[in-house]
């Protein structure tokens, strides 16, 4: 089975030519490269069915599986990883190993991985009724051991790991999947030398689920792009009539053309509307007249993997052919707040530091800037360090954790402009790209927003 999944990796990393058969598969989504530039009005790219999306998730699981989880055990020094799940109760890390078949844990799921050293393979073993797509080794029969908790005893004891991790975290809601009854059950089974070897795993559970493989980043720039077109198509006049159409009916368009397209938001889509004279952003059932300056919010996930974009568009007003030049020069200043923090991401520093130094390169040259971006990747709002959020400029606990490389980020922030011709109001100018950090550079997935989206009033 996991030199199936391989075979099936090598698409995703663009090797199709190899195979025939996988080479007729309408893969275009994974044949986008990273950009810096972002299409004005970016074509839709086809979907796969959904039998050969569930290949390309377990290839891409099969990858991670051989190559992350042996990279981060031993970066941490964790002999033995513990993991479990209950159905409909899934941890985070559990969900995201399970093949593309089972959509759930089967009762108890539980998963070990054991390190036997001396550079030997990790082992990968299900303690469950069911298995995961030969991607674990069965090693529980009920018959011959009905006690599933004496089975996973006896796997440890046989193996005698120097560490046992599971996890649990008082700060890291990624790493903190040990439920209370689970953790009783466990050690109600081990001998007191094993439970004394228990340790946290909510680095091990961080690092899992922030690293994103080679097979992942060739994948990821096709996926924003999907979510780039429907955001183009969102802000054009084949959905937004102005004078008619309300920001909560771009909002359920979104929703309506995901579910035809078999995809799923991970958020509701939010659009916004900004107002010469009006105080704040505009919502729900007001009508979006000429003159507006909209803003969404929009986020999908496909073969596992979470956009999430922030762009803006303002509605022309009869005569017009451009933005008011103050609107122009606000999403400008936004995209050097951008370029302010893509310089400061250094690997090895903390996510506060990060954000002081960006915020410090911002306001020097002038600017009012908010920075609150985050990791991205198998969910949307994903593990790793936050830079910021939207109510703490100042460094939060969470930030503490360091910078890694081979993450995604959502570049996320703002900056406050005054609009001379809209009588010196603040805008608020947000903005929202992905990007792949390498260790060295940050790039922009499928390019960022530097022109405002122009959508015709008549």
């Amino acid at each position: 089975m996991i030199s199936l999944r391989l075979s099936l990796a090598a698409l995703v990393l663009g090797f199709a030519a190899h195979n025939p058969t996988l080479a007729r598969s309408p893969a275009a989504p994974m044949q986008i490269g990273m950009s810096d530039t972002e299409q004005a009005i970016p074509a839709m790219p086809p979907l796969l069915p959904m039998r050969e999306r569930a290949e390309v998730i377990n290839a891409v699981l099969a990858e991670r599986l051989e190559t992350v989880v042996p990279a981060i055990m031993r970066e941490q020094g964790i002999a033995m990883w513990v993991l479990m799940a209950r159905e409909y109760f899934e941890e985070p890390v559990v969900a995201t190993m399970l093949d593309a078949q089972s959509m759930h844990a089967r009762r108890r799921t539980i998963l070990i991985f054991h390190d036997p050293g001396e550079g030997q393979a990790i082992e990968r073993l299900t303690v469950s009724r069911y298995g995961l797509g030969g991607l674990f080794e069965p090693a529980w029969d009920p018959e011959k051991q009905p006690d599933q908790w004496q089975a996973v005893a006896d796997i440890i004891a046989r193996r005698d790991p120097a560490t046992i991790a599971i996890n649990t975290s008082d700060l890291a809601a990624f790493g903190d999947g040990m439920t209370l009854s689970q953790y009783r059950l466990l050690t109600a089974a081990l001998s007191p030398e094993y439970r004394e070897r228990i340790v946290s795993g909510e680095t091990l559970a961080t690092r899992w689920l922030e690293t994103r493989t080679p097979a992942e980043i060739a994948l990821y720039p096709g996926i924003v792009r999907i979510a780039h077109a429907l955001i183009a198509r969102a802000f054009s006049r084949a959905v937004i009539t102005p004078g008619a159409t309300t920001a909560a009916d771009v909002e359920w368009w979104y929703r309506e053309t995901l579910a035809a397209q078999g995809l799923t938001p991970w958020f509701h889509p939010s659009v916004g509307i900004q107002r010469e004279g009006a105080d704040g952003m505009l919502r729900g059932d007001t009508v979006i007249e000429p003159g507006d300056l909209l803003w969404t919010d929009f986020g999908i996930t496909y073969l596992r993997l979470n956009t999430d974009t922030q762009h803006l568009a303002y509605v022309l007003k009869p005569g017009e052919t451009e933005a008011p030049a103050g609107l122009r020069a606000g999403l400008a200043a936004t995209n050097r707040v951008q370029d302010a923090l893509l310089d400061s991401f250094e690997a090895g520093l903390t996510g506060n530091a990060i954000l002081a130094r960006a915020r410090s390169r911002a306001i020097a040259e002038g600017l009012d800037p908010s920075i609150y971006s985050h990791p991205i990747g198998l969910h949307g709002h994903g593990a790793g360090t936050p830079i910021g959020f939207w109510d703490n400029q100042h460094g939060d606990p969470r930030g503490e954790y360091i910078l890694q490389p081979d993450t995604a980020w959502s570049i996320e922030l703002t900056s406050y402009s005054a609009v001379p011709e809209w009588g010196g109001q603040v805008v608020d100018f947000r903005s929202e790209e992905d990007a792949f950090f390498d260790g060295k550079t940050v790039r922009f997935l499928d390019g960022r927003q530097t022109e405002l989206t122009l959508i015709p009033s008549d």
